[in-house]
């Protein structure tokens, strides 16, 4: 009784992967484990030698951790909904049809330039949407059929597909990262500014995976024929129209740098950008072919959705707006955006409040079971058991960092990234915080390794997204009624598997380079070239004194000293004080009186 009593925190661990792995639902798993071992660790308190500080009226704090700041009254969770609906209605606006086709005419003359598209817009899509499902359902059902149908490996149209799709998770606006926030106790705005440049860089190896694959293997994926190019040529046109903006740009910042300081280059960038989109508008409106087909398409479908980037996350790092606005107002925007496409239907809004109901109450179940077994956790000491075993990790904070990553990347093999984030990120956030690890670059960092637990075959969530909708039998193709082979699981596992590594290798690179992260804390200040100053006093005149330094107002004579008050007098309120008696000269002749 006393092994089990003094060696509850692991025992209540184990049980509780025990419990995943049976298939039991994981908030249900959360809360059942808690009760079961708060009623255990109870009847052997008298045993723990103190490991256990567990007394039923603990139960009556439960109430306040579910209705308190950690879960109902969270305003930090507000934002999950309002960015799920955003994206759910930008996927029912046809956005991503057509960003995948106009960005797949610009890039279809080179080899892989379908795979590159996919890429572009999956970055486009997870710095609108942050849902992973929207994203992979969405090229999946329209990138894929025309990768097949031009010649693509499937492993490679299937991995870049659920790569692409799983950007998402570490590009903001991301769900993951403001569950992050939450459970680390930091700013979601610190956090979304910490995961820009390795989501951007995550983006870029993907790119450079494809570069080397086209040259390795150029069969792999051929470019487009010229018969499937329908925008024709223009890629002259989109460049000048470029240089046009950034010139516009560029002059707008200095226009503003007086007024608007470090948000100059901000407002001058949309300054470009709505100068160009106004101009295309024009061009096509009035039929001036002014610029080409394919840079008036680019322009005009590239720029609503850049437009609704800075809505949400340009609002949130100018300071305008917290990222609960943020989302609220790229709520609005989707919606904007679905009505201006004549896509906006009851129908639709009724699918995208089911969907973020369904999602925003998952969440909650799982949180408040989350709370559950952290009651008990905490009362068994399990925080010090788990701070203990990671601090003495050999090697330091490289030797923690790498520890902990190899948990989250094989736990990510069974578990969700909100399961991880809601039970793991809590037991390693203080001993992170023990060894002088930054929680936003601790916090960047597992999120770039949670974003495999959509790619790990054969539990990733992106790879039963890319299921659904790839096709499982042979089909005719409907433009070339060519018959198109189906594609198997294998396949899409398999096409997976490099993108994992590239995956890994970005946690590495987080680790090695951590200014990645760390620039969100902005330029560092040289203490040296601080001029400390102190401001001069105004000298006190005495009471009664005019400002200015005149003569008494009680008539005496001047002190000594200008702005010195006669300390030897009592306060003058502007009445003419008493004479002041005459002092006796003492007669040092007689011997003294005291009487």
């Amino acid at each position: 009784m006393e092994f089990i009593a003094q060696n509850m925190a692991p025992i209540m661990f184990a049980s509780l992967i025990l419990f995943m792995l049976i298939g039991y639902p994981v908030a249900f798993s959360l809360a059942a484990n808690g009760l079961m071992f708060f009623f255990i660790g109870v009847l052997l308190t008298p045993y723990s030698g103190g490991a256990i500080n567990l007394a039923w009226p603990l139960l009556y704090a439960l109430p306040d951790n579910f209705y308190g700041s950690r879960v109902m009254s969270n305003d930090t969770l507000l934002a999950i909904p309002f960015f799920t609906f955003m994206g759910i209605v930008l996927e029912r606006s046809g956005m991503a049809e057509d960003l995948l086709d106009t960005i797949g005419q610009l890039f279809g003359p080179i080899r892989g330039g379908l795979a590159y598209a996919v890429i572009f817009v999956g970055a486009l899509l997870a710095a609108t949407t942050g849902v992973v499902a929207a994203s992979v359902i969405a090229m999946g059902l329209i990138s894929l059929p025309i990768m097949l149908r031009y010649g693509y490996d499937r492993r490679v149209a299937s991995g870049v597909i659920a790569a692409s799709g799983t950007l998402a998770q570490i590009i903001p606006p991301s769900l993951v990262l403001i569950v992050l926030a939450d459970q680390l106790g930091r700013s979601v705005g610190d956090m979304y500014a910490g995961a820009l440049i390795p989501g951007l860089v995550l983006t870029g190896l993907y790119t450079l995976y494809i570069v080397i694959m086209s040259i390795v293997r150029p069969k792999s994926m051929p470019a487009l024929p010229l018969a499937a190019r329908t925008l024709g040529h223009g890629v002259v046109s989109l460049l000048i129209a470029l240089v046009a903006a950034v010139t516009i740009a560029y002059a707008a910042y200095h226009y503003l740098v007086p007024a608007h300081g470090d948000n100059a280059d901000i407002l001058g960038a949309a300054v470009g950008v709505i100068f160009i989109y106004v101009v295309a508008i024009l061009d096509r409106g009035l039929n001036i072919n002014m610029m080409s087909r394919l840079a008036q398409q680019v322009v005009i479908v590239l720029i609503p959705p850049l437009a609704l980037i800075f809505l949400v996350l340009g609002t949130i790092f100018l300071g305008i707006a917290t990222p609960t606005e943020g989302g609220a107002m790229g709520a609005v925007g989707a919606l904007a955006m679905a009505a201006m496409k004549g896509r906006l239907s009851m129908d639709v809004i009724k699918q995208a409040l089911a969907s973020t109901t369904r999602l925003s109450s998952f969440v909650l179940f799982i949180l408040i079971g989350a709370r559950v077994f952290s009651l008990t956790f905490y009362g068994v000491n399990g925080q010090i058991w788990v701070e203990h075993l990671l601090t003495s990790l050999p090697g330091g904070e490289v030797g923690f960092l790498i520890g902990v990553n190899l948990l989250v990347f094989f736990l990510a093999f069974f578990l969700d990234f909100f399961e991880l984030a809601f039970i793991i990120v809590p037991l390693l956030a203080p001993a992170a915080d023990k060894l002088g690890i930054d929680l936003i670059w601790f916090g960047v960092l597992l999120g770039v390794n949670m974003q495999t637990s959509f790619m790990h075959p054969p539990f990733g969530f992106a790879l039963f997204y890319l299921r659904s909708v790839a096709s499982r039998v042979p089909y005719l193709d409907r433009l070339t009624g060519k018959q198109i082979a189906p594609v198997t699981t294998g396949q899409i596992y398999w096409g997976a598997v490099p993108f994992v590594c590239i995956q890994v290798i970005m946690i590495g690179l987080t680790i090695a380079f951590p200014q990645m992260v760390m620039r969100y804390k902005g330029a560092a200040v040289d203490s040296g070239t601080i001029d400390y100053k102190v401001p001069e006093m105004p000298s006190l005149s005495p009471l009664g004194t005019p400002e200015g330094g005149g003569a008494p107002a009680n008539g005496g004579g001047a002190p000594a000293t200008p702005g010195t008050p006669d300390l030897s007098q009592p306060p003058n309120f502007g009445d003419t004080p008493p004479a002041k008696p005459a002092t006796p000269t003492p007669d040092l002749s007689q011997p003294p009186n005291f009487n």
